[in-house]
């Protein structure tokens, strides 16, 4: 035969329940209305791009530039982009506010950025081709000292015909090797006919800047070789100690 539980303790025993259930409510309410640690692992890949008036939105504006675009596609999810690009600057040419792709370097690149793209430059023009390589090493070796982790792309600059000036094709040739001996990966947007084919709708009145279809083309081009290189970038980047 069961106890008899008289009314009163028995209301005692539901009230009791009935303010641990809130409680706990309560208490997992204030817990998901804080703000909660963020997982090294799904920190967002820091990107660096070193350039020119090709990526600065040159002809168009900064927010057209493929840098900034690249922020909004999907093509970006998980990258957190730094555009360090300066008009009129190359390896070794000094940019409108005196700047080189080795000073950006300098200016950018933290040790806990996981890609840097090099992009160009045709600026370097008139500059003798050994010193364009030396100086590219410099800037690529000088990126991986402060960055010890990340992925380092060389893009060369573009020609827009198909008989490329052969002073461009030296460029491109000195920043291959470079970017070769640093361990770096090389893009050769001659080789690969970049633009050359759709001229017209890829470049503006000037003659030599993307419009903002060209731009889009850069991203398509340029942001592909970023998104494969960036998982990597983090899982070495955030790798844990054995």
């Amino acid at each position: 035969m069961y106890p008899i539980v008289p009314d009163r303790a028995r209301r005692g025993r539901v009230i009791a329940a009935g303010t641990a259930a809130l409680l706990l409510v309560a208490a997992t309410s204030a817990i998901a209305g804080r703000p909660q640690p963020v997982d090294a692992a799904v920190r967002p890949t820091r990107v660096v791009v070193v350039g020119d008036s090709l990526s600065t939105g040159h002809g168009t504006s900064a927010e057209e530039a493929w840098p900034a675009l690249m922020r909004k596609d999907p093509l970006g999810a998980g990258l957190e982009v730094f555009n360090a690009a300066e008009n009129g600057s190359g390896y070794l040419s000094p940019g409108d506010y005196n700047g080189t792709f080795g000073s950006q370097v300098e200016d950018f690149v933290t040790p806990d950025t996981g890609v840097v793209v090099f992009f160009g430059s045709e600026n370097d023009l008139g500059y003798a081709g050994p010193d364009i390589g030396a100086a590219a090493l410099a800037a690529v070796t000088r990126a991986e000292e402060l960055a010890p982790a990340a992925k380092i792309i060389v893009v060369g600059p573009p020609s827009y015909t198909a008989t490329p000036d052969p002073a461009l094709v030296d460029i491109s040739s000195e920043l291959g090797s470079a970017a070769r001996e640093a361990g770096g990966e090389f893009v050769d947007p001659i080789a690969e006919r970049w633009i050359s084919d759709d001229f017209d709708d890829l470049i503006g009145p000037d003659g030599d800047h993307p419009t903002v279809a060209g731009q889009h083309y850069l991203l398509e081009h340029i942001g592909a070789r970023i998104d494969q290189a960036a998982p990597a970038a983090g899982m070495q980047g955030h790798s844990q100690p054995q």
